[in-house]
């Protein structure tokens, strides 16, 4: 997986929540790509499940565990337990996450660590057990952090989320500096609107769904967030460390006035 093993293909992956959207995509797609996948759920277990039968149904091999973030730092032992089991790490997404629709002044202590921790600490808690059995394998590995467009740009009401994934942002790439000399790439992949449970868009064709306020037209669908991950796990990206991946339509592009709330393409015109 580093430099002087390009070649290396990476042998198990273990994508934390990938009971369903983005995580469930990205299982499949480094399924498709040879790894051995360990799954993580928190409420839904029906649909890690169906995870693992869809890997399984790939010819790989797939172990599922539940995982609470708000259970620090125990949860964080996880990523162990599923190394142990499936014979070793190369590969950790970080995807897991949650977030409010509060505002700043109403916002209860309680509410924001539960946010800081499902999407800040646990995954640096998570990165850190990860890198511990990469260093020891001594192969490299690679470490993807989904944050979100809210990495990089505010959104009202969302103050606890926006702080959670911008220090993940800035905590990626202190990992990647520090990680480098072991051979593991980190990287950050930042979703804009993705059809996914977490946005109430179980199923939806993003091909058919209207969004005058994102450049492309469309939301987009969680294998695209996938295809992009599963290139930074890959060993086309070797050289690619510390750097934060927009999968946005475009909608970071557009600055202040970015959203996919906007009911009109007048911004288009000058």
């Amino acid at each position: 997986m580093n430099g002087q093993q390009q070649g290396h293909a990476a042998r198990v992956a273990v994508i934390t929540g990938s009971d369903s959207g983005i995580g469930r995509a990205t299982a499949v797609r480094l399924a498709e790509q040879g790894a051995d996948i360990g799954i993580t759920w928190h409420r839904d277990i029906e649909g890690a499940r169906r995870t693992a039968e869809e890997v399984r149904a790939l010819g790989r091999r797939a172990a599922v565990a539940h995982l609470d973030l708000t259970l620090l730092p125990d949860a964080a032992e996880v990523i162990d337990h599923l190394a142990e089991e499936l014979g070793g790490l190369d590969i950790l997404v970080n995807n897991s996450g949650t977030g409010t629709a509060t505002p700043f002044l109403d916002l209860d202590l309680a509410t924001v660590r539960q946010v800081l921790d499902v999407d800040l600490i646990g995954p640096f808690l998570c990165g850190q057990h990860a890198a511990r059995h990469m260093i020891r394998q001594g192969r490299g590995g690679r470490i993807v952090n989904v944050t979100s467009v809210h990495e990089h740009q505010p959104r009202v009401g969302a103050a606890p989320y926006c702080a959670a994934k911008g220090g993940l942002g800035l905590l990626t790439q202190v990992m990647a500096l520090e990680l480098a000399e072991h051979g593991i790439t980190v990287n950050a992949v930042a979703p804009g609107e993705i059809a996914t449970p977490m946005t109430g868009q179980t199923d939806t064709d993003v091909h058919t769904e209207r969004r005058p306020g994102i450049p492309v037209g469309r939301p987009g669908d969680a294998r695209e967030v996938a295809a992009v991950i599963a290139f930074l796990c890959g060993p086309d990206a070797s050289y690619v460390t510390g750097a934060s991946w927009s999968v946005d339509g475009g909608m970071l592009r557009m600055g202040p006035q970015a959203g996919s709330h906007l009911e009109s393409d007048a911004w288009r015109r000058p």
